[in-house]
């Protein structure tokens, strides 16, 4: 597979695991196994469903949206991220979504951050607390703009991508292992290799930023592929909502994805579907378990039916994005 394949693969796998957890993200598990049972095609919105209801199928949320504002951000600044113009985009990207009447709006840490800006608050002060898991969620262009080697590098430049909203430590921690992942698969490496990769980032990662007390990523990564490995599927995610959690915070939806994407280490749409199932949020953990199978197994081996349907319900011209973040990766 080309580097291209895999870009692609980390980019639209992103978007698939995101489209899919669109309608369950945070309803409980019992709820989604109510509704769906597994949810292995993309839904509606439903009614009970406060956040996504009257959601046309198919359609992404601020996962996908915000990873491509980071990702055009990237691309326009050359690999240098202008803060500023940064947290404009997400400001208009969220006037929009009000303006269409949906609930799906910027996360508490984001939101925080950019009030905080608002207030006058400096560039370098606005994400100090931010923990929660909208860093990972929108890192993988970085992954895609960056090579594997030398880590500290890459884990470099994700603490530059966090700093406005998310410059914490727990959250550096995250993104760092989520962005090594989609760099070490887009460089050719299996899932498994990738995934070992990633829990070292978190290493380094938790190096950077502001403290802030929370449970170790890096640790919680290998306890939750260790918990679920060799599980029938059912027990597996019963173990990753129970145990691991499936909430906002890094802690807990960093390793949830982490241990889905190692029971489908050969199948992004798999993947996606196990982690669509789960309940809480969702399709913040599909959208990061999508985006690493995704780039470690690449663009092919996602459904093309699946890809053509979240091409049709989204304008998010990701082909453009991926080759302009690996020009990017080129010049490294």
């Amino acid at each position: 597979m080309s580097a291209e394949d895999r870009a692609l693969g980390a980019l639209y796998g992103l978007a698939v695991g995101d489209a899919l957890g669109m309608p369950t993200q945070f309803l409980s598990r019992a709820v989604v196994r109510d509704l769906y049972g597994t949810v292995d095609r993309f839904e509606p919105g439903p009614d009970v469903n406060e956040i996504s209801r009257g959601t046309p199928a198919a359609r992404v949320t601020d996962d996908t949206d915000q990873a491509v504002i980071l990702g055009r951000a990237l691309v326009d600044g050359g690999g240098t991220l202008d803060h500023r113009r940064l947290a404009d985009d997400l400001l208009a990207w969220e006037r929009r979504m009000v303006a269409t009447g949906s609930a799906d709006l910027l996360g508490p840490s984001t939101r925080r951050a950019l009030t905080a800006l608002s207030d006058g608050a400096a560039l370098t002060d606005a994400g100090r607390w931010g923990d929660t898991n909208g860093a990972a969620m929108r890192i993988a262009p970085v992954g895609v703009a960056t090579p594997p080697r030398p880590l500290e590098r890459l884990c470099d430049r994700v603490h530059d991508a966090c700093r406005l909203t998310h410059d914490t430590t727990i959250a550096n921690a995250g993104a760092s292992a989520v962005a090594a992942v989609v760099s070490a698969g887009v460089d050719g490496a299996d899932t498994a290799t990738a995934l070992r990769l990633g829990v070292e980032a978190a290493v380094y990662g938790a190096e950077r930023g502001n403290y802030v007390a929370g449970a170790d990523v890096g640790r919680r990564i290998g306890w939750a592929t260790d918990l679920v490995a060799g599980r029938p599927d059912d027990e597996a995610l019963d173990l990753v909502y129970d145990l691991v959690g499936t909430g906002v915070a890094t802690q807990e939806a960093v390793p949830a994805a982490f241990a889905v994407a190692s029971l489908r280490p050969d199948d992004p749409w798999g993947a996606c579907v196990l982690a669509a199932s789960l309940g809480g949020d969702c399709d913040t953990v599909g959208a990061v378990a999508g985006a690493m199978v995704g780039a470690c197994c690449g663009y092919r081996r996602l459904p093309a039916d699946a890809v053509r349907r979240v091409r049709e319900a989204n304008d998010l011209r990701l082909e453009p994005l991926a080759e302009a973040l690996l020009a990017l990766r080129r010049t490294s």
